[in-house]
């Protein structure tokens, strides 16, 4: 019989630290990894939202801390890191799912659109990486929220899309350099309905009705779905998994047109 040691393939027990997860798809992550027995921060700006989904997170059962951030003031985030040490004793998983999006053509976007995303999107999940790592043991794992507008051409979204490949980028370039201590990944995922955006992608649509069409699982994400991915990447399953992007878009992005 061969012998070899087992890895924990769970989440449970891990300490975890979600930015941008009081909404959308970053609160369905922390309220997913909650569920599955992780203690989980969930932060962002809003006081209100980060009380709503810290209350969410203990019906879970998990223990959490109630902080806020802006991911534009590496300050802020270094509270986050102190108060997530001292409600869960240390932090093992770090989700980084804020975001920021303008509509601005190529042409058209201007200085200040171009700089709001960027630094939200791309130089947010520096922060984020920069304040964390200093309470993360071996063994910990990052999870950065990238997009699929950093794989394909989506007309009026350059930031957001400069954005999300620079994230792609800086997740390959801190998987190497955090290695062997730090996993680092990314998730990329597609069209997925979120409270924020359940009207643009209601059934019936316009819109809705050419992503169902194009997709092969012919149909848009639901921000739950999402969930998987990064718990996947979090957990001991993806134990010898660094510096990759998994995407979850129902198989779009490399469908025919």
């Amino acid at each position: 019989m061969v012998e070899y040691e087992h890895t924990p393939i769970g989440v449970d027990g891990r300490r975890v630290v979600v930015v941008g997860g009081t909404s959308g798809i970053g609160q369905a992550i922390a309220l997913g990894f909650a569920a599955e027995g992780a203690d989980v921060v969930a932060t962002s700006r809003s006081e209100a939202a980060v009380e709503e989904t810290a209350t969410a997170i203990e019906e879970r059962g998990a223990d959490t801390a109630r902080v806020t951030c802006d991911v534009t003031d590496r300050a802020t985030l270094d509270g986050v890191r102190e108060a997530a040490v001292d409600a869960m004793g240390g932090v093992d998983v770090v989700v980084a799912s804020q975001g920021a999006i303008s509509r601005q053509s190529v042409a058209d976007v201007d200085e200040d659109e171009w700089d709001r995303v960027t630094d939200v999107a791309l130089d947010g999940v520096r922060r984020v990486t920069q304040a964390m790592v200093p309470a993360m043991a071996d063994g910990g794992a990052i999870v950065n929220v990238s997009s699929l507008a950093a794989r394909l051409s989506m007309a009026n979204l350059p930031a957001y899309s400069a954005a999300k490949g620079g994230v792609e980028a800086f997740t390959r370039a801190s998987a190497k350099e955090l290695a062997p201590e730090i996993r680092v990944n990314a998730v990329a995922p597609g069209f997925v309905i979120t409270p924020q955006n359940a009207d643009t992608y209601a059934v019936g649509t316009e819109k809705r009705t050419r992503i169902d069409e194009r997709t092969p699982l012919g149909r848009v994400a639901d921000r739950e779905e999402i969930v998987g991915a990064a718990i996947f990447l979090a957990s001991g399953a993806a134990s010898y998994v660094t510096g990759e992007v998994l995407t979850v878009d129902g198989g779009f992005a490399d469908s025919a047109f």
